[in-house]
């Protein structure tokens, strides 16, 4: 993983929040979104708790929304501050989240249990840029699964991104104005990856703040990673699209055989 990917995240995580225009409203519609999307996935010979295993959990956007529609969430990252953080946000939401920190190519030793559920939302899984660390990463996944159970990894549409190679996102406005999210983005040459430059601006009693924090992605595309999760023993690999789940993001799952 790029070395700066913790260090992103651990400067991120207090203002975390800030990115959406109402964060606790995003844990409830997010966890209704993908709790929907993964009981669709499951037959109804799992009768028992769902376990989860959220591995890149931030300040807790997704863990706890899917705590708070009955999965047993348990919560790792590789940001130690995003980790406390989400466990602070889960006591006020009513939920308990258990795990700590943890590295997605380390994970069978980092975290015990096994789980019907794995997770890693918001293009996260993109930090790690090579190939030999994604397939690590994959395998011990793979590794925490129950049989028959079920990955969901959520990333950006780098497909389409790769053919425009946008310069920056649309900035967002929230706060009659007064706060300004966007990304600036410096691709390499050959498009694989690119830096992000990641703004957040705020008037704070009449004066700008502006804090900025960088780190870098590999543009993956669908056909590599859907490779990886192969080589790393999953089946029924498919791909699900925004239009088709109402979430944000691109959506990949596949079966541990």
């Amino acid at each position: 993983m790029n070395e700066s990917a913790s260090q992103f995240y651990d400067e991120l995580a207090e203002d975390y929040h800030l990115i959406f225009q109402e964060w606790r409203q995003a844990v409830i519609s997010q966890g209704e979104t993908l709790s929907r999307i993964i009981r669709s996935k499951f037959t109804t010979s799992v009768t028992e708790e769902i376990t989860l295993l959220d591995c890149s959990c931030g300040i807790g956007t997704q863990a706890i929304g899917l705590a708070l529609n009955g999965f047993k969430v348990t919560a790792t990252d590789l940001s130690p501050v995003s980790v406390e953080r989400a466990k602070k946000e889960a006591m006020s939401f009513g939920v308990e989240l258990s795990g700590g920190v943890a590295d997605f190519r380390t994970l069978d030793k980092d975290v015990s249990g096994m789980f019907h559920i794995v997770l890693s939302a918001d293009n996260a899984i993109p930090h790690l840029l090579a190939d030999e660390d994604l397939l690590k990463a994959a395998s011990n996944m793979y590794n925490k699964m129950e049989n028959n159970g079920l990955i969901l990894i959520t990333i950006r549409d780098y497909d389409e991104l790769v053919k425009s190679k946008p310069k920056a996102t649309e900035p967002r406005i929230f706060d009659q104005g007064k706060r300004i999210v966007f990304q600036v983005w410096d691709w390499e040459e050959d498009s694989a990856t690119y830096l992000t430059n990641h703004f957040i601006m705020q008037e704070i009693d009449g004066v700008w703040k502006t804090k900025h924090n960088k780190t870098r992605y590999r543009a993956l595309l669908r056909e590599e990673f859907s490779r990886i999760l192969t080589q790393a023993g999953f089946s029924s690999i498919e791909w699900l699209m925004p239009a088709e789940t109402g979430y944000y993001q691109p959506i990949v799952t596949a079966r541990k055989k």
